[in-house]
């Protein structure tokens, strides 16, 4: 009876044993799928943050350019009207608008420098207040750079609409591309906290 009661004691230690064992390897595996998880919960929390930092910028880029867009379509605008109500004998002060388009950084260096031609032009106290020949020839004159003006304000409304959608379509994969890296984020810190769970129960035996 002794020897039989030795021999169950040894044969439970050994199963004893096995189960350290058994639990031992499981709570190592469950310990490198941790850090796995750890791992891949750093990186995406990482991307997060860069593809914020990058879309911060775009963003910003997106709002200055957008801004002198919107002021040299306005710009344009109030000078083309200026060119096309401007009588023949009103003082160059009335220029005010067309001579302010020069220092717009949108507008071609060619279209600035039409721009000063015109109203060295159009400055001579002398030469606005004319013959017949002189006015025609302001009104010639005027009639190009109002056709210049017109073109640039509709590629620069035409380029606008362009920056809009592209600024719509990047907002959207910014924003698709971080659902699924916090998607991913959530799930993947789930996993890792029932596996942790799990881990402490074995190690408890």
């Amino acid at each position: 009876d002794k020897k039989r009661a030795i021999k169950e004691a040894e044969e439970k230690i050994e199963g004893l044993k096995a189960d350290i064992e058994a639990h031992t390897a499981h709570a190592a595996r469950l310990t490198k799928e941790i850090a796995g998880h750890d791992d891949d919960i750093a990186t995406w929390k990482g991307d997060s943050k860069a593809a914020s930092n990058v879309r911060a910028i775009d963003k910003a880029n997106y709002d200055s350019t957008h801004k002198d867009y919107s002021e040299s379509v306005d710009a344009l605008e109030r000078a083309i009207v200026v060119l096309k109500k401007q009588a023949h004998d009103r003082p160059q002060a009335s220029f005010a608008q067309v001579s302010a388009l020069k220092s717009m950084s949108l507008i071609p260096a060619e279209a600035k420098k039409t721009l000063d031609l015109f109203l060295a032009q159009t400055s001579d106290p002398e030469g606005l207040e004319v013959s017949a020949p002189e006015a025609y020839g302001y009104e010639f004159q005027s009639h190009g750079v109002i056709e210049m003006l017109s073109k640039l304000h509709d590629k620069f409304v035409e380029e606008r609409t362009a920056l809009e959608k592209e600024e719509m379509n990047s907002k959207h994969a910014h924003e698709m591309l971080l659902q699924d890296l916090t998607a991913q984020t959530e799930q993947s810190t789930q996993d890792r906290n029932e596996k942790a769970e799990t881990k402490a129960k074995h190690l408890q035996g």
